[in-house]
Protein backbone atom coordinates (compact mmCIF):
# COMPACT_ATOMS: atom_id res chain seq x y z
CA UNK A 1 0.00 0.00 0.00
CA UNK A 2 2.58 2.34 0.74
CA UNK A 3 4.37 2.04 -2.33
CA UNK A 4 1.65 2.45 -4.10
CA UNK A 5 1.02 5.75 -2.52
CA UNK A 6 4.52 7.00 -3.14
CA UNK A 7 4.18 6.23 -6.88
CA UNK A 8 0.97 7.89 -6.99
CA UNK A 9 2.75 11.16 -5.64
CA UNK A 10 5.47 10.59 -7.99
CA UNK A 11 3.32 10.28 -11.12
CA UNK A 12 1.78 13.70 -9.90
CA UNK A 13 4.54 15.93 -9.63
CA UNK A 14 5.76 14.60 -12.71
CA UNK A 15 2.27 15.34 -14.68
CA UNK A 16 2.32 18.84 -12.73
CA UNK A 17 6.22 19.33 -14.04
CA UNK A 18 5.00 18.27 -17.35
CA UNK A 19 2.85 20.62 -17.41
CA UNK A 20 4.60 23.67 -16.40
CA UNK A 21 7.49 23.13 -18.89
CA UNK A 22 4.65 22.86 -21.43
CA UNK A 23 3.00 25.99 -20.76
CA UNK A 24 6.64 28.03 -20.49
CA UNK A 25 7.46 26.58 -23.58
CA UNK A 26 4.22 27.19 -25.01
CA UNK A 27 4.58 30.82 -24.30
CA UNK A 28 8.06 30.49 -26.10
CA UNK A 29 6.84 29.15 -28.83
CA UNK A 30 4.34 31.65 -29.10
CA UNK A 31 6.82 34.75 -28.43
CA UNK A 32 8.81 33.15 -31.46
CA UNK A 33 6.05 32.85 -33.50
CA UNK A 34 5.11 35.82 -32.75
CA UNK A 35 1.46 35.12 -32.04
CA UNK A 36 0.46 38.25 -30.28
CA UNK A 37 -3.33 37.23 -30.21
CA UNK A 38 -2.12 34.20 -27.98
CA UNK A 39 -0.36 36.03 -26.15
CA UNK A 40 -2.44 38.59 -25.01
CA UNK A 41 -4.93 35.96 -23.82
CA UNK A 42 -2.07 34.72 -21.97
CA UNK A 43 -1.54 37.85 -20.43
CA UNK A 44 -5.02 38.32 -19.69
CA UNK A 45 -5.58 35.36 -17.57
CA UNK A 46 -2.50 35.45 -15.66
CA UNK A 47 -3.74 39.04 -14.54
CA UNK A 48 -6.99 37.74 -13.54
CA UNK A 49 -4.93 35.11 -11.44
CA UNK A 50 -2.97 37.91 -9.84
CA UNK A 51 -6.08 39.87 -9.00
CA UNK A 52 -7.47 36.99 -7.28
CA UNK A 53 -4.29 36.85 -5.77
CA UNK A 54 -4.65 40.82 -4.42
CA UNK A 55 -8.47 40.56 -3.52
CA UNK A 56 -7.22 37.37 -1.00
CA UNK A 57 -4.73 39.17 0.56
CA UNK A 58 -6.89 42.33 1.12
CA UNK A 59 -9.71 40.05 2.80
CA UNK A 60 -6.96 38.65 5.26
CA UNK A 61 -6.24 41.95 5.86
CA UNK A 62 -2.31 40.96 5.14
CA UNK A 63 0.31 43.62 6.43
CA UNK A 64 3.47 44.18 6.90
CA UNK A 65 4.17 44.24 10.93
CA UNK A 66 6.88 47.10 10.80
CA UNK A 67 7.71 49.99 8.99
CA UNK A 68 10.75 52.36 8.50
CA UNK A 69 9.84 55.62 8.83
CA UNK A 70 10.98 59.34 9.39
CA UNK A 71 10.32 61.14 12.73
CA UNK A 72 10.65 64.80 13.58
CA UNK A 73 9.70 66.59 17.05
CA UNK A 74 7.12 69.32 17.44
CA UNK A 75 8.90 72.55 18.66
CA UNK A 76 7.18 76.04 19.37
CA UNK A 77 7.76 78.53 16.87
CA UNK A 78 6.37 81.56 15.32
CA UNK A 79 3.53 80.67 12.40
CA UNK A 80 2.65 83.51 10.28
CA UNK A 81 -0.35 83.27 7.73
CA UNK A 82 -0.34 84.97 4.81
CA UNK A 83 -3.17 86.45 2.55
CA UNK A 84 -1.66 86.19 -1.48
CA UNK A 85 -2.68 88.22 -3.72
CA UNK A 86 -1.92 89.79 -7.60
CA UNK A 87 -1.50 93.06 -8.09
CA UNK A 88 0.11 95.90 -10.56
CA UNK A 89 3.39 98.06 -9.73
CA UNK A 90 2.04 102.13 -10.69
CA UNK A 91 3.38 105.17 -9.62
CA UNK A 92 1.35 108.87 -8.97
CA UNK A 93 4.43 110.28 -11.33
CA UNK A 94 4.03 109.06 -14.68
CA UNK A 95 2.16 111.06 -17.25
CA UNK A 96 2.45 112.14 -20.80
CA UNK A 97 3.20 116.22 -20.62
CA UNK A 98 0.76 118.21 -23.21
CA UNK A 99 1.10 121.57 -24.75
CA UNK A 100 -0.80 124.15 -23.51
CA UNK A 101 -0.17 126.57 -25.98
CA UNK A 102 -0.92 125.58 -29.51
CA UNK A 103 2.18 126.56 -32.22
CA UNK A 104 5.02 125.33 -33.88
CA UNK A 105 7.96 123.70 -31.77
CA UNK A 106 10.18 125.99 -31.69
CA UNK A 107 13.30 124.06 -29.55
CA UNK A 108 13.26 120.81 -27.86
CA UNK A 109 15.47 119.95 -25.53
CA UNK A 110 14.52 116.07 -24.59
CA UNK A 111 15.54 113.03 -25.37
CA UNK A 112 14.39 109.87 -24.10
CA UNK A 113 16.41 108.05 -21.39
CA UNK A 114 17.22 111.96 -20.40
CA UNK A 115 17.27 112.49 -16.49
CA UNK A 116 14.97 115.77 -15.76
CA UNK A 117 15.12 117.91 -12.63
CA UNK A 118 11.08 119.51 -11.65
CA UNK A 119 10.60 122.73 -13.50
CA UNK A 120 13.52 121.90 -15.68
CA UNK A 121 13.17 123.47 -19.73
CA UNK A 122 12.30 120.57 -22.04
CA UNK A 123 11.10 122.34 -24.88
CA UNK A 124 9.52 125.79 -26.27
CA UNK A 125 6.60 126.61 -28.88
CA UNK A 126 6.36 129.69 -31.19
CA UNK A 127 4.46 132.36 -28.68
CA UNK A 128 3.11 133.97 -32.12
CA UNK A 129 4.04 137.59 -31.10
CA UNK A 130 3.01 137.17 -27.48
CA UNK A 131 6.48 138.82 -26.32
CA UNK A 132 6.33 141.82 -28.73
CA UNK A 133 2.92 142.08 -27.20
CA UNK A 134 4.10 141.93 -23.57
CA UNK A 135 6.90 144.35 -24.45
CA UNK A 136 4.09 147.04 -25.78
CA UNK A 137 2.23 146.34 -22.49
CA UNK A 138 5.55 146.64 -20.52
CA UNK A 139 5.76 149.80 -21.61
CA UNK A 140 2.37 150.78 -21.44
CA UNK A 141 2.67 150.07 -17.57
CA UNK A 142 5.49 152.04 -16.86
CA UNK A 143 3.76 155.27 -18.18
CA UNK A 144 0.57 154.28 -16.30
CA UNK A 145 3.14 153.64 -13.10
CA UNK A 146 4.80 157.42 -13.90
CA UNK A 147 1.89 159.33 -13.88
CA UNK A 148 0.42 157.73 -11.18
CA UNK A 149 3.32 158.53 -8.99
CA UNK A 150 3.12 162.10 -9.88
CA UNK A 151 -1.00 162.03 -9.36
CA UNK A 152 0.05 160.47 -5.76
CA UNK A 153 2.03 163.21 -4.58
CA UNK A 154 -0.01 166.01 -6.15
CA UNK A 155 -2.65 164.40 -4.00
CA UNK A 156 -0.62 163.94 -0.98
CA UNK A 157 0.28 167.64 -1.26
CA UNK A 158 -3.72 168.74 -1.61
CA UNK A 159 -2.95 169.43 -5.22
CA UNK A 160 -5.47 168.67 -7.98
CA UNK A 161 -8.53 166.42 -7.95
CA UNK A 162 -9.23 163.28 -6.42
CA UNK A 163 -10.97 161.99 -9.66
CA UNK A 164 -7.22 162.33 -11.24
CA UNK A 165 -5.88 160.55 -8.54
CA UNK A 166 -8.22 157.75 -8.58
CA UNK A 167 -8.17 157.54 -12.96
CA UNK A 168 -4.12 157.75 -12.73
CA UNK A 169 -4.45 155.01 -9.91
CA UNK A 170 -6.97 152.21 -11.95
CA UNK A 171 -5.36 152.65 -15.42
CA UNK A 172 -2.00 151.89 -13.51
CA UNK A 173 -3.57 148.87 -12.26
CA UNK A 174 -5.29 147.68 -15.43
CA UNK A 175 -1.86 147.83 -16.79
CA UNK A 176 -0.49 145.94 -14.58
CA UNK A 177 -2.98 142.98 -14.81
CA UNK A 178 -2.45 143.30 -18.66
CA UNK A 179 1.23 142.48 -18.15
CA UNK A 180 0.64 139.98 -15.90
CA UNK A 181 -1.88 137.83 -17.83
CA UNK A 182 0.58 138.25 -20.80
CA UNK A 183 3.16 136.93 -19.12
CA UNK A 184 0.97 133.96 -17.28
CA UNK A 185 0.34 133.57 -21.45
CA UNK A 186 4.09 133.73 -22.44
CA UNK A 187 4.52 131.30 -19.85
CA UNK A 188 2.77 128.22 -21.16
CA UNK A 189 4.68 128.44 -24.49
CA UNK A 190 7.79 126.91 -22.30
CA UNK A 191 7.64 123.28 -21.73
CA UNK A 192 9.05 122.44 -18.38
CA UNK A 193 9.06 119.15 -16.30
CA UNK A 194 6.59 118.76 -13.76
CA UNK A 195 8.62 116.69 -11.37
CA UNK A 196 12.04 114.82 -11.02
CA UNK A 197 12.15 111.98 -13.71
CA UNK A 198 12.89 110.24 -16.74
CA UNK A 199 12.40 111.19 -20.36
CA UNK A 200 10.53 107.19 -21.28
CA UNK A 201 9.72 108.42 -24.73
CA UNK A 202 9.41 111.69 -26.99
CA UNK A 203 6.78 111.76 -29.54
CA UNK A 204 7.33 115.19 -31.49
CA UNK A 205 10.45 116.69 -33.25
CA UNK A 206 11.75 120.35 -33.34
CA UNK A 207 9.44 122.15 -35.86
CA UNK A 208 6.77 120.08 -35.58
CA UNK A 209 3.26 121.99 -35.34
CA UNK A 210 1.92 120.79 -31.83
CA UNK A 211 -1.27 120.92 -29.70
CA UNK A 212 -2.57 119.51 -26.99
CA UNK A 213 -3.65 115.39 -28.19
CA UNK A 214 -3.54 111.80 -26.76
CA UNK A 215 -0.22 111.18 -27.60
CA UNK A 216 1.23 114.46 -26.14
CA UNK A 217 4.85 115.41 -26.43
CA UNK A 218 6.67 112.85 -24.45
CA UNK A 219 6.24 110.73 -21.26
CA UNK A 220 7.89 111.68 -18.32
CA UNK A 221 7.96 108.66 -15.67
CA UNK A 222 9.51 108.99 -11.89
CA UNK A 223 10.25 105.24 -10.56
CA UNK A 224 11.55 106.27 -6.84
CA UNK A 225 8.04 106.54 -6.03
CA UNK A 226 6.38 103.25 -6.67
CA UNK A 227 3.73 101.07 -5.05
CA UNK A 228 1.61 98.50 -6.04
CA UNK A 229 -2.31 98.32 -6.10
CA UNK A 230 -4.92 95.56 -5.59
CA UNK A 231 -8.37 94.72 -4.35
CA UNK A 232 -8.74 92.30 -1.46
CA UNK A 233 -11.98 90.27 0.11
CA UNK A 234 -14.19 92.36 2.28
CA UNK A 235 -13.43 89.67 4.52
CA UNK A 236 -10.34 91.57 5.53
CA UNK A 237 -11.48 94.64 6.56
CA UNK A 238 -9.85 94.72 10.04
CA UNK A 239 -7.40 92.78 9.47
CA UNK A 240 -5.22 95.13 7.20
CA UNK A 241 -4.10 98.46 8.26
CA UNK A 242 -1.89 101.01 7.42
CA UNK A 243 1.76 99.92 7.89
CA UNK A 244 1.21 95.98 7.84
CA UNK A 245 3.70 94.75 6.22
CA UNK A 246 4.22 93.15 2.88
CA UNK A 247 5.86 90.81 0.37
CA UNK A 248 6.21 91.93 -2.90
CA UNK A 249 7.43 89.47 -5.13
CA UNK A 250 8.54 90.27 -8.88
CA UNK A 251 7.67 87.58 -11.13
CA UNK A 252 9.64 89.43 -13.87
CA UNK A 253 12.56 90.25 -11.73
CA UNK A 254 12.56 86.81 -9.55
CA UNK A 255 12.99 88.98 -6.74
CA UNK A 256 11.44 89.66 -3.11
CA UNK A 257 10.51 93.40 -2.10
CA UNK A 258 10.17 94.44 1.67
CA UNK A 259 7.30 96.62 1.13
CA UNK A 260 4.00 98.34 3.63
CA UNK A 261 0.58 99.20 3.66
CA UNK A 262 0.29 102.96 2.92
CA UNK A 263 -3.41 103.51 1.96
CA UNK A 264 -6.79 101.11 2.78
CA UNK A 265 -9.67 101.74 0.97
CA UNK A 266 -13.22 103.01 2.53
CA UNK A 267 -15.29 101.98 -0.55
CA UNK A 268 -16.64 98.40 -1.10
CA UNK A 269 -16.91 97.55 -4.67
CA UNK A 270 -20.68 95.66 -4.81
CA UNK A 271 -19.65 94.08 -8.03
CA UNK A 272 -16.84 91.73 -6.15
CA UNK A 273 -17.37 92.48 -2.79
CA UNK A 274 -13.53 93.74 -2.40
CA UNK A 275 -11.59 96.44 -1.34
CA UNK A 276 -8.52 98.97 -2.73
CA UNK A 277 -5.38 98.91 -1.02
CA UNK A 278 -1.94 100.22 -2.10
CA UNK A 279 1.63 98.95 -1.13
CA UNK A 280 4.55 100.88 -0.69
CA UNK A 281 7.62 99.34 -2.50
CA UNK A 282 11.25 100.44 -2.18
CA UNK A 283 13.12 100.65 -5.28
CA UNK A 284 16.77 101.44 -4.91
CA UNK A 285 18.02 100.03 -7.80
CA UNK A 286 15.57 101.43 -10.04
CA UNK A 287 14.18 97.90 -11.42
CA UNK A 288 10.71 98.41 -10.83
CA UNK A 289 8.24 99.46 -13.84
CA UNK A 290 4.59 100.91 -14.26
CA UNK A 291 2.65 97.75 -14.88
CA UNK A 292 4.62 95.25 -13.79
CA UNK A 293 2.88 91.87 -12.40
CA UNK A 294 3.45 91.59 -8.57
CA UNK A 295 2.43 88.65 -5.69
CA UNK A 296 1.70 90.21 -2.64
CA UNK A 297 2.34 88.39 0.74
CA UNK A 298 0.13 90.37 3.80
CA UNK A 299 1.02 88.27 6.98
CA UNK A 300 -3.07 88.77 8.03
CA UNK A 301 -2.60 86.24 11.22
CA UNK A 302 0.60 85.99 13.56
CA UNK A 303 1.22 83.19 16.39
CA UNK A 304 3.90 83.59 18.20
CA UNK A 305 3.87 80.53 20.24
CA UNK A 306 2.30 78.14 17.55
CA UNK A 307 2.93 74.79 17.20
CA UNK A 308 3.12 73.17 13.80
CA UNK A 309 3.77 70.11 11.36
CA UNK A 310 3.87 69.40 8.13
CA UNK A 311 0.14 69.44 6.21
CA UNK A 312 0.74 66.96 4.22
CA UNK A 313 1.48 64.49 7.68
CA UNK A 314 -1.82 64.98 8.60
CA UNK A 315 -5.11 62.71 7.63
CA UNK A 316 -8.84 61.91 7.82
CA UNK A 317 -10.83 59.25 9.53
CA UNK A 318 -13.95 57.84 8.15
CA UNK A 319 -15.42 60.37 11.01
CA UNK A 320 -13.93 63.39 9.13
CA UNK A 321 -11.33 63.71 12.05
CA UNK A 322 -7.82 64.96 11.50
CA UNK A 323 -5.02 63.00 12.91
CA UNK A 324 -1.68 62.11 12.82
CA UNK A 325 0.37 59.48 14.09
CA UNK A 326 2.77 59.89 16.75
CA UNK A 327 5.73 57.92 17.77
CA UNK A 328 5.27 56.38 20.99
CA UNK A 329 6.63 53.86 23.80
CA UNK A 330 10.42 54.87 22.04
CA UNK A 331 13.25 52.87 22.78
CA UNK A 332 16.20 53.79 21.06
CA UNK A 333 15.42 54.28 17.14
CA UNK A 334 12.28 52.30 17.36
CA UNK A 335 8.98 52.94 18.41
CA UNK A 336 5.08 52.01 18.02
CA UNK A 337 2.65 54.14 15.77
CA UNK A 338 -0.24 55.70 18.06
CA UNK A 339 -2.85 57.72 16.43
CA UNK A 340 -3.37 61.01 17.60
CA UNK A 341 -6.60 63.23 16.77
CA UNK A 342 -5.37 66.61 16.24
CA UNK A 343 -7.48 70.00 16.05
CA UNK A 344 -5.57 71.85 13.04
CA UNK A 345 -6.20 75.94 12.73
CA UNK A 346 -4.80 77.58 9.72
CA UNK A 347 -2.33 76.32 7.03
CA UNK A 348 0.53 78.54 5.15
CA UNK A 349 3.73 77.70 3.35
CA UNK A 350 3.07 73.61 3.64
CA UNK A 351 3.08 73.98 7.95
CA UNK A 352 -0.45 74.00 9.56
CA UNK A 353 -1.07 74.71 13.21
CA UNK A 354 -2.38 72.61 15.86
CA UNK A 355 -4.88 73.74 18.29
CA UNK A 356 -4.70 71.03 20.33
CA UNK A 357 -4.20 66.89 20.30
CA UNK A 358 -0.12 67.79 20.45
CA UNK A 359 2.50 68.60 22.60
CA UNK A 360 5.96 70.46 22.65
CA UNK A 361 8.85 67.91 21.97
CA UNK A 362 5.95 64.83 20.63
CA UNK A 363 7.71 63.19 18.05
CA UNK A 364 5.58 63.05 14.61
CA UNK A 365 5.93 60.34 12.14
CA UNK A 366 6.67 63.08 8.76
CA UNK A 367 7.68 60.17 6.27
CA UNK A 368 5.54 56.96 5.52
CA UNK A 369 2.32 57.87 7.12
CA UNK A 370 0.49 55.94 4.34
CA UNK A 371 2.32 52.55 4.74
CA UNK A 372 1.61 52.41 9.07
CA UNK A 373 -1.62 51.60 11.39
CA UNK A 374 -2.24 51.73 14.89
CA UNK A 375 0.67 50.16 16.98
CA UNK A 376 2.83 49.29 13.93
CA UNK A 377 5.87 49.25 15.22
CA UNK A 378 8.73 51.66 14.02
CA UNK A 379 12.10 52.09 12.77
CA UNK A 380 14.05 55.58 12.42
Amino acid sequence: MKKYITLVLATTLLVACGKKEDASGNIDALIEAKNAKELQLKKAALQADINKIDAALTEMNVKVDEALVSVQAVKDTVFNHYLEVQGNVDTKENILIQPEFSGTLVSLNAKAGQRVSKGQVLGRVDDAGLSQQLASLENQYALAKTNFDRQKNLWDKKIGSEMQYLQAQTNMITAQKGVAQLKAQLAKTIIRAPFTGTIDEVFVEKGQVVSPSAQGLMRIVNVSNMYVSTTVPETYVGKLKVGTEVDVFLTSLGKTYKGKVRQVGNFINPSNRSFGIEVTVPNPQGLLRPNQVAKLRIIDYVNKKALVVPTNVIQKDANGESYVYVASEVNGKTAKAKKVVVKTGQSSDNFTEILSGLAAEELIVTDGVNTISEGMKLNF
